[in-house]
């Protein structure tokens, strides 16, 4: 059975029958968190998020009519590096990031990172960047913007004539600095990975949970159990074990007394299964683009002829090779440009 049959069959997303209890506590807020950039070697980890009040069966039939000009799926089959790749991502990420008030609507690369809540930026002003003074001045940067006005319009239609209201899109980037230094405090890539989400799964918690929140994070690496680390990020909430298995591991978790509950399930591939992650999926994916972008711009500024790279292992070598001459003469801290894990 498909997905999409699995949804419209009243079955769980994951494939498994609903229990009587569960089914009829329904939340009124589905989100998704997802990141791009986990095994780069340059560049920044980004981790997207989104949140709408509506069923998460109503999400994927209600916005299909407007699927083939704005594509919500994982980021990997949206874009593609080339023009048309790179327009169809951002005409995703921007719809939604200006529509969703999360944000104010970015209309400079500057702009995407000064406005971030408090709370998701980084620990240090993204201005300390080598490379933010080459962000974008004007967004979009492969759209055109007559053409993304038209897809604006056409989302917010969809949504309102679906009675769909987009809570949340959002994102959290991290620098390869700041990366590196919870590297070397957690000895671990995972626990990085974890702590530096926290503070958007506490963001949707606090803003969201008291209507019952059904939260779908993406799930990398192999850990299965979440339940000890999420009674240290939620201490005051009650966590109880859904279940735990190899693609998916599920919690509840009760504030005792109180309104706010959530389900929160970690699931292998959910970008595929969940429209909130897949649009989580886009908005990092997006977000980190427009850095790598900076990034390239930098270095040719000092070095015409320099190669891009997008930041993986095995390219983003060759361009340190290619590089070590311009990074002399930068001056640059290979701690602030190349990741440590």
């Amino acid at each position: 059975m498909s997905a999409r049959r699995r949804r419209d069959a009243g079955v769980s997303l994951f494939g498994e029958p609903q229990e009587p209890a569960r089914a009829a506590r329904t939340a009124r807020v589905v989100a998704g968190i997802d990141e791009a950039g986990l095994g780069p070697l340059l560049g920044p980890l980004a981790l997207g998020f989104s949140a709408f009040r509506a069923s998460e069966h109503a999400l994927w039939p209600a916005l299909e009519s407007i699927a083939t000009q704005i594509v919500v799926a994982d980021s990997k089959q949206v874009f593609t590096r080339d023009a048309r790749g790179e327009r169809r991502l951002e005409r995703t990420a921007l719809s939604f990031l200006s529509l969703a008030g999360t944000l104010k609507a970015p209309t400079s690369g500057s702009e995407l990172f000064a406005n971030l809540p408090p709370e998701l930026a980084a620990e240090r002003p993204w201005q300390e960047q080598h490379w933010f003074a080459h962000l974008p001045p004007e967004l979009p940067w492969a759209e055109d913007k007559a053409e993304l006005a038209q897809a604006k319009l056409l989302l917010a239609r969809a949504l309102a004539a679906a009675e769909i209201e987009l809570l949340e899109a959002g994102f959290r980037a991290l620098p390869v600095s700041e990366l590196n230094r919870s590297f070397e405090a957690l000895q671990s890539k995972a626990r990085t990975q974890w702590e530096k989400t926290l503070p958007i799964l506490a963001r949707l918690w606090q803003r969201h949970a008291s209507e019952g929140l059904d939260l779908v994070v993406d799930r990398q690496g192999g850990r299965m159990r979440y339940k000890a680390p999420l009674e240290l990020a939620f201490p005051r909430a009650r966590v109880g074990i859904c279940s735990e298995t190899e693609t998916l591991s599920e919690y509840l978790v009760e504030e005792p007394g109180g309104p706010r509950w959530m389900r929160v399930r970690f699931a292998v591939q959910a970008e595929s299964l969940s429209y909130p992650v897949a649009l989580a999926s886009c908005i990092a994916k997006y977000v980190r683009e427009t850095c790598m972008r900076a990034f390239n711009a930098s270095f040719a500024a000092l070095e015409p002829g320099l190669v891009p790279t997008a930041g993986y292992v095995t390219d983003g070598r060759r361009w340190l090779k290619d590089a070590e001459s311009v990074l002399a003469r930068a001056g640059l801290e290979r701690s602030e440009l190349v990741r440590a894990r």
